[in-house]
């Protein structure tokens, strides 16, 4: 069994924000900051998405948009090569 990443149990919109729930907290982003497919795009285009079944991103088929919950999260991960 794949290890959660994340636990993302809601993705939604308002206005140009996209909101998330992240491991048990309401995150708020502004699709200005994050992606300008996003923020452009029809209600059937933000409202047509899959998660990750690790919890690791949320992929748009109708965009072409993936979007990494760390990425959001401004999560930095070392490398053993660092």
């Amino acid at each position: 069994m794949m290890a959660l990443h994340h636990d993302v149990r809601m993705v939604r919109f308002t206005g140009s924000q996209l909101i998330l729930e992240i491991n048990g907290k309401e995150k708020v982003f502004d699709l200005k900051n994050i992606s300008s497919a996003l923020l452009n795009a029809s209600d059937i285009e933000r409202e047509t998405f899959d998660i990750s079944p690790s919890g690791y991103g949320i992929y748009w088929p109708l965009l072409d948009e993936d979007m990494s919950i760390d990425g959001l999260l401004g999560v930095v991960h070392s490398s053993e090569f660092a």
